[in-house]
C-alpha cells in the first residue's frame, strides 16, 4: 500500500493533537488535586533555607508537566497541609522541577525535615508567570529582596539559558544579613561576565562581605540599564517594590514596563477562598505577577 505525504502528514497532526489533548486534561486534574511528586535531591542552602528538586511519581505527568517563570505550585505534606511555593528552575529542565523554601512555619518546618527519597504532594501550577516574551531584545532588570529572589531565580536560569534573547542582564538583590544570601557563588560567577551586572546589599553584614552595605534600593543608581528599552522585574517586601518602582520611574523607565510579583496568604489558588483578594484582583489567578499600573494606586493605601 502506498501512502501519500499528504496523509503522512495528517495522520503526524492527528497524533500530536491527541498527545496535546492528553497532556492538557492531565494539567487540568493536576490543578484540581495533588499527585505524589519524589523528592531527587534536597540541598541545604543556608541553615533556615532549602531547595527540593522533584520529579513527579507519574512519568506520564511529569512528561505533560510545564510551567512558566513567575507561576507557582501548592505543595502539600500529607496530613501536615499545603503552601503556595514559586517554582525557581527552568521550564525545560528535563524529568524535574525545583522548589526553595524557607522553614518558617508549621508546614515548612515540617517539609524541612524530608529527606532525600521522600514524598511530597504537588498540585499546580497556578498564576500569571513574568512577560519573558515581551522582554526579548531589552535589557532585563531584577530586583529583589530577601527570599523574594526565589520567584526570579527562575528568570535568571531562563535569561542565562537563551542569552541570546535578551541584552544587559542587571541583578540586584538585598538581604537583611549577609548571611542570608544564597546561591553566592553563582553571583560571583554571573558577576565576572561582561554582559551581567551584580549589585547586592546587606543591612547587616558580617566578615568578608564583599559588597554593599544598606538597602537594596539604593543600588538602582548604580545599575547600567537602558531606560528606553528595559523591563523591570521586582519581587520582594512590599515597601521595597514601592521604593524600587518609584526610583525606576525617576531614571524614566515606562511604568508599563515595570512588573512585581505580589505574595498573599493563598489557599485555594482558583480563586475561590478569598484568602489572596487585592482589591477586585485574586493574587492566585491575576497574579502573583502584576504590571505596575494595574496596582499602584493600591500599592499606596494602608490594608490592602
Amino acid at each position: 500500500m502506498i501512502t501519500s505525504p499528504t496523509s503522512d502528514v495528517q495522520g503526524t497532526l492527528t497524533e500530536q493533537k491527541t498527545v496535546q489533548v492528553k497532556a492538557d486534561a492531565m494539567m487540568t486534574k493536576l490543578q484540581q488535586q495533588p499527585f505524589n511528586a519524589r523528592i531527587v535531591e534536597r540541598i541545604q542552602e543556608s541553615p533556615d533555607i532549602f531547595t527540593l528538586r522533584l520529579t513527579f511519581s507519574d512519568p506520564e505527568l511529569q512528561q505533560a508537566y510545564s510551567f512558566a517563570p513567575g507561576q507557582f505550585n501548592m505543595l502539600y505534606l500529607y496530613g501536615v497541609g499545603e503552601v503556595p511555593i514559586s517554582i525557581v528552575s527552568d521550564p525545560e529542565h528535563p524529568g524535574s522541577f525545583d522548589h526553595t523554601l524557607r522553614a518558617v512555619g508549621r508546614i515548612t518546618q515540617a517539609m524541612a525535615q524530608l529527606k532525600t527519597g521522600d514524598y511530597i504532594g504537588v498540585r499546580g501550577p497556578f498564576g500569571r508567570g513574568w512577560p519573558l516574551e515581551n522582554a526579548q531584545d531589552r535589557d532585563l532588570v531584577l530586583i529583589t529582596g530577601g527570599l523574594g529572589c526565589a520567584p526570579l531565580v527562575s528568570v535568571i536560569h531562563y535569561a542565562l539559558n537563551r542569552r541570546q534573547l535578551y541584552k544587559r542582564l542587571v541583578i540586584m538583590q538585598g538581604v537583611k544579613h549577609s548571611n542570608d544570601l544564597i546561591w553566592r557563588q553563582q553571583y560571583q560567577q554571573w558577576a565576572e561576565r561582561e554582559d551581567i551586572q551584580i549589585l547586592l546589599a546587606a543591612d547587616e553584614t558580617g566578615a568578608h562581605w564583599p559588597w554593599a552595605k544598606g538597602y537594596v534600593t539604593n543600588l538602582i543608581a548604580q545599575a547600567q540599564f537602558d531606560s528606553d528599552n528595559c523591563i523591570a522585574l521586582l519581587c520582594g517586601p512590599e515597601v521595597m517594590m514601592q521604593t524600587a518602582a518609584k526610583q525606576l520611574l525617576q531614571r524614566q523607565v515606562p511604568e508599563q514596563q515595570i512588573w512585581l510579583s505580589m505574595e498573599r496568604n493563598m489557599k485555594c489558588a482558583v480563586g475561590h477562598c478569598g484568602h489572596c483578594q487585592y482589591g477586585a484582583h485574586f493574587v492566585c489567578k491575576q497574579g502573583p505577577v502584576f504590571n505596575y499600573p494595574e496596582i499602584k494606586q493600591l500599592l499606596s493605601q494602608a490594608g490592602f
